[in-house]
């Protein structure tokens, strides 16, 4: 009994952290829009906000988590990188019905959220 209890409280960590790092994610590129009506940014300047934002966010997913579970913390902040990426990834395949980009983009993309939160989990 203890052990189902243990798994489904680690799944609402992940699942709360997850929540988290989009709700990071929607204030910042509120932040990144403002910044590009009233600065009239580049699209390289645009581009690179977007991966701040990604790595911000993965960043603070990898710090909650890391201070919610105590152990193992640089593990729990690479899965809530990957699983953020996945998210991502399922949200722009339900959008766009497809994935418009390079393998390296994607593996790229990948890299930052996974390192992002591993990163947050280790400094937590």
């Amino acid at each position: 009994m203890d052990r189902k209890m243990g798994k489904e409280t680690k799944i609402l960590w992940v699942l709360k952290v997850l929540l988290i790092s989009y709700i990071v994610t929607g204030v910042l590129l509120v932040g990144l829009a403002f910044l590009l009506y009233k600065l009239d940014l580049g699209e390289q300047a645009v581009s690179a906000g977007i991966v701040a934002i990604y790595i911000a966010a993965t960043l603070v997913g990898g710090i909650v988590i890391g201070k919610t579970a105590k152990v193992r913390r640089f593990v729990w902040g690479l899965a809530i990188g990957i699983l953020y990426f996945l998210l991502l990834v399922f949200i722009t395949l339900g959008v766009y019905r497809s994935l418009d980009g390079s393998g390296i983009h994607m593996v790229t993309t990948f890299l930052l959220c996974a390192g992002g939160g591993m990163i947050g989990g280790m400094i937590s």
